[in-house]
């Protein structure tokens, strides 16, 4: 029976139910809607829901499975709801925070003072394996280097907010957003206007604005591409979207060419010049003449046109080394040490396996804790202690004492959870919560974010690539 009566938060942090089981601010209206649906219904809706995703094209791409490639994202029709106070934090938290890494990211790729004051150890940024040399020296257009930042949010038992990790270099997600709220607003659509919950549709416009700003000055119509790996990217369904939103080309590195000290796109009429890219390619790939000789994705040439300033990037080559892993565990530091203020969204407590004691520590606990590799994302290169097997976290001491400075270690959260339809029941499934922001002439942060949702029991993974699905976000 789809119902709440029976629903146990346990000892989990719930974004809808209060541990008396009574709904929490903001949730009523939602709960009571579905306990008057008749039986049956909620399910049918769900299959209703998914044939609407599917038809509407919203899939993916799993490498390496047999069973075919393009997938579509699991979808939980159980939105998950955010509180107007919830989200005043988290928006000014995530302000102050991509503020803060992006003065990072113009100074140790410039004066280096951070590394001189001995905030943050030099070694750990020259070492990592996103440091790009080429960008020394270099100051991007409008001084931005990260334009678009997905952000991992978890909360933990007491329900408290912390980050889980940075994305600054091509977050993906943004389009199951916006897609997830269509299908939304037609499974409870009374509920939705009831309930006044903010707009994410605006984001194609913000992220148009945002990459206009990043125009040379003087050219009134920017030509704009978002530059795509092609259709074999997991993220492909994504590129095509987010450029037809905004109305811009869609172009891959075969369709770009250097010529006369600028970018160009082949079009049937000839040569049309490029003045921004929206790039969804790793830095690695986007210049096989600076960076991986090998790659066939990028476009030779590129990054001598962007440094001589005509054609700008978002977002910039070089800030995966904000978000690399290790550095992560700085980022409280980084924030006060530009700012002068406290972070207002906490960090988990990190132990960074580069750093003896701390090594000593991870290697006593494997079965305690969450173990990542610094520049793995997608949930591999990962090791879950508790949920781990002895000789999987003997092998993983190895690789963490053959190469400590690519570990850190984190305990176990338990992630609050969100009632999710399961085999036409109502259970509780862990989920973390990713907020996307842009940063143009002004930092925007869109109202609620991709809830991402472990479907399998008991488990913390939510990645897409692990089995995990979506949820709608609702901040009230």
């Amino acid at each position: 029976m789809e119902t709440f009566k029976t629903y146990d938060p346990e000892a989990y942090y719930d974004e809808l139910i209060n541990v008396d089981g009574t709904p929490r601010p903001g949730a009523k209206l939602l709960i009571d809607k579905i306990e008057s649906l008749p039986e049956g219904d909620l399910t049918l809706r769900q299959k209703e829901a998914e044939a609407l995703l599917l038809k509407m094209g919203i899939t993916f791409n799993v490498y390496g499975r047999e069973e075919g490639t393009e997938k579509i994202f699991p979808f939980d029709l159980i939105p998950r709801i955010v509180s107007k106070q919830d989200w005043q934090q988290i928006e000014s938290g995530l302000k102050q925070r991509i503020y803060a890494l992006n003065l990072f990211l113009q100074d140790i790729y410039n004066d280096k003072k951070i590394l001189k004051d001995k905030v943050v150890p030099e070694d750990l940024i020259l070492s990592s394996k996103t440091y790009r040399r080429e960008c020394e020296g270099f100051t991007p257009p409008r001084g931005i280097w990260c334009h678009v930042t997905g952000t991992d949010l978890v909360r933990d038992s007491d329900g408290g907010f912390f980050v889980l990790e940075d994305n600054l270099r091509c977050p993906s997600g943004v389009s199951y957003v916006l897609e997830n709220r269509q299908v939304l607003k037609r499974t409870f659509p009374q509920v939705f206007q009831a309930s006044r919950v903010r707009p994410v549709d605006e984001y194609p416009g913000k992220l148009l604005e945002m990459l206009e700003y990043l125009a040379a000055d003087g050219i009134e119509s920017p030509t704009i591409g978002v530059l795509t790996p092609g259709i074999y990217n997991s993220a492909y369904f994504e590129h095509s979207f987010l450029s037809q939103q905004m109305g811009v080309e869609l172009v891959e590195g075969r369709d770009l060419v250097v010529s006369d000290g600028f970018v160009h796109m082949l079009t049937t009429k000839g040569l049309q010049r490029v003045d921004v890219l929206y790039r969804r390619i790793d830095d690695d790939f986007i210049d096989p003449s600076v960076f991986r000789p090998d790659s066939l994705l990028g476009v030779k040439g590129l990054i001598d046109v962007y440094k001589s300033g005509r054609i700008a990037m978002a977002n910039a080559p070089g800030t995966g080394i904000a978000d690399d892993k290790v550095i992560y565990a700085y980022v409280p530091e980084i924030i006060k040490y530009y700012t002068g203020e406290e972070a207002i969204l906490p960090n988990v407590p990190t132990y960074i396996c580069g750093i003896e004691s701390d090594r000593q520590y991870v290697l006593a606990h494997l079965d305690e804790l969450v173990v990542k590799a610094a520049n793995e994302s997608g949930g591999y290169g990962m090791l879950i202690g508790p949920h781990a097997s002895k000789e999987e976290r003997a092998e993983f001491a190895k690789k963490i004492e053959a190469e400590p400075r690519n570990y850190m270690a984190q305990p176990t959260i338990s992630l609050s959870r969100v009632p999710t339809i399961i085999d036409g029941k109502i259970e509780g499934r862990h989920v973390d919560l990713r907020p996307y922001i842009l940063y143009g002439e002004d930092i925007y942060v869109q109202p609620g974010g991709l809830t991402r949702v472990a479907l399998t029991k008991g488990s913390l993974v939510v990645n897409s690539s692990q089995g995990g699905g979506s949820k709608d976000t609702w901040v009230v």
